[in-house]
Formats: structure tokens, sequence, C-alpha cells
């Protein structure tokens, strides 16, 4: 992923309310059922910072998260980057709805440029990533409730 690509923007529509989706959004006992399961400690408050450990084929990431903006029900911001490897982004999650119905907007902006040389910072491995975080696993978590 690069600073001088586009921002991965990913959208979906849930059969919830916003406050539904806020709470599955920022409450950790949800987000490990449909998000990572090994997050540690998550807290919709500004400047809190957690870490967290996850493993692919053998490579560690030690996931950094740093909450830059929150605005309930509406909007938070992660800032997002990985312990001992270059690169450093925001990640953005607007909620709009009503009572019955919302739509996230997930956007995912690089600030400073991920290595090209690992794979799992490709901007189609984030890409799909995201999809299937918020187009599957969200949904069908939201769906199941």
């Amino acid at each position: 992923m690069k600073k001088a690509e586009q921002a991965i923007v990913v959208e979906q529509i849930f059969d919830v309310s916003i406050l539904e989706l806020w709470k599955a959004i920022t409450e950790l006992d949800q987000m490990k059922k449909w998000f990572f399961v090994n997050i540690e400690t998550f807290v919709a408050e500004l400047d809190y910072e957690t870490r967290f450990v996850v493993e692919n084929e053998g490579r560690i990431f030690p996931h950094l998260w740093k909450i830059t903006e929150v605005d309930p029900f509406k909007r938070i911001t992660y800032n997002w980057k990985y312990e001992g490897y270059e690169g450093d982004s925001d990640v953005i999650f607007e909620l709009f709805g009503s009572a019955k119905q919302s739509k996230l907007t997930l956007t995912h902006t690089v600030l400073e440029d991920f290595s090209d040389e690992i794979t799992e910072f490709s901007r189609e491995s984030c890409e799909s990533g995201w999809i299937y975080f918020i187009k599957q696993s969200l949904k069908e978590y939201l769906q199941s409730k």
C-alpha cells in the first residue's frame, strides 16, 4: 500500500440500527466475533491505544492502533500501523442511517508507504481483507444476532 494510491473504500448496508452497528464496531466482545479474535483490549475513546498480534503463514504482525477521532454513532478513526514494519495509515469507520437500517463506509488511507516486499501489505491484500471483514464477516455477524 502506497501513499500515492487512492484510499481503499468499502461500503455496506446492514438491516440494523446505527446503535447496533456502532456497538458491533466498538465493543470488544462483539469485535472479537467478527474482526480479530485476538484483540486484547479496545475502548472507543480518543487517544486510546491497543496492541495485539496476528500471525499469518508464520509471519508475525503486531498491530498498533490508536484512536484519533471518536464521534459516537457517526465516526471512529484509528491510526493503524504494524510494530517493526514500515508504513502508517488511518482507518475511518463512518456510519449513516436510521433506526432500522444503517450504512458503514470504511476508508483506509495510507499516510506512509508500506513495504512492497510483504505480500500482506499489497493494495490487493488489504482491499480483499476489508471486503471480507465488512461485507462478509460483519454482515454475517449482524444477521446472526
